[in-house]
């Protein structure tokens, strides 16, 4: 089972001059998703009793993610008002005092046993004390389990820089799989070329660093060869939850091709990984076909996937 833990919130989308309340967060989306591809997967996040939080839990449910771990609190859910420019989204959070945010490291629980593999990532590495919850939980499980890490950077979002790299600074040795967009590589990295950049990520200790760029398509740099693997063409609503879909993609092909464990991934292929980015890219094209996050089921992909 692949636990996932970050941010949920809701996403407020404009729509004909008003704003719908959609259920989202980057770590959110990519739980949603694996559950819907028929992963088993677990969430661990701070639920807030308000009406915004009954409505993140159904697609959980609906999903059959394990909710076990999610506290319930009666601290609100943030809000992420959505401005979409050429069918890009951009985003204003309202998360101070908010029912994530205010996770503090010792509510971090044990894992059960089932828990074979973690997730990690998005704004909550940004501020604390929730940042510092979810870093100690990679860190505690680093090394035992296989740890994917999507910081997702938001720079408008990021009130102490200095402070947030220094977090990305311990945390990305810790991962064994780093997702990066172009903007996250140029922002880690200003300068470089993307290639470059995710290679000196690489040298860090990862054993993946995947590069995803929107239409350009995707790459997995490792100990071999780059991987590139194309977009898959659609037409597009709007690409919110796009890269957290493709980390599902990832993440289930990876699962369903048995190298998803630390000793496993020693024996990483070119073909292990171009099979995931493949169903990655698969996955986040139905998500950009339909408006907001709104990830693909298993019975939606094509046959060939994964």
């Amino acid at each position: 089972m692949i636990l996932c833990t970050g941010e949920s919130l809701i996403d407020m989308v404009p729509e004909d001059g008003h704003y719908r309340p959609l259920s989202g967060g980057a770590v959110y989306n990519t739980t949603v998703a694996l559950g819907r591809l028929g992963i088993p997967t677990a969430y661990f996040w701070p639920i807030s009793r308000d009406p915004f939080g009954e409505q993140l839990l159904r697609p959980l449910v609906e999903a059959a993610v394990n909710i076990d771990l999610c506290p319930r609190t009666d601290r609100l859910t943030t809000l992420a008002f959505v401005t979409l420019t050429g069918g890009e989204a951009r985003y204003s959070f309202y998360d101070e005092g908010s029912a994530g945010r205010m996770l503090r490291p010792e509510e971090v629980p044990p894992l059960p046993r089932e828990v074979t593999a973690l997730f990690a990532g998005g704004i909550s590495l940004v501020p604390d004390p929730c940042g510092a919850a979810v870093e100690s939980l990679v860190a505690r499980e680093s090394g035992r389990l296989p740890v994917m890490l999507d910081p997702n950077i938001r720079p408008f979002f990021i009130q102490d820089e200095a402070a947030y790299r220094a977090r990305l600074a311990r945390m990305l040795p810790m991962a064994d799989i780093v997702k990066l967009s172009g903007d996250d590589l140029e922002w880690l990295h200003p300068g470089q070329s993307h290639e470059d950049a995710a290679r000196a990520v690489l040298a860090l200790g990862p054993k993946v660093v995947l590069q995803t760029g929107g239409s350009v398509g995707s790459r997995a740099h490792w100990a071999g060869e780059t991987v590139f693997a194309p977009s898959v063409r659609t037409q597009v609503a709007d690409t919110i939850g796009a890269g957290d879909t493709f980390n599902a993609g990832v993440l289930a092909s990876l699962s369903q091709q048995g190298i998803l464990a630390v000793d496993a991934l020693e024996s990483l292929t070119a073909q292990h990984l171009t099979q995931a980015l493949a169903l990655g890219a698969q996955a986040a094209a139905i998500t950009v076909s339909r408006h907001g996050a709104n990830p693909p089921w298993a019975h939606e992909m094509p046959q060939a996937a994964g």
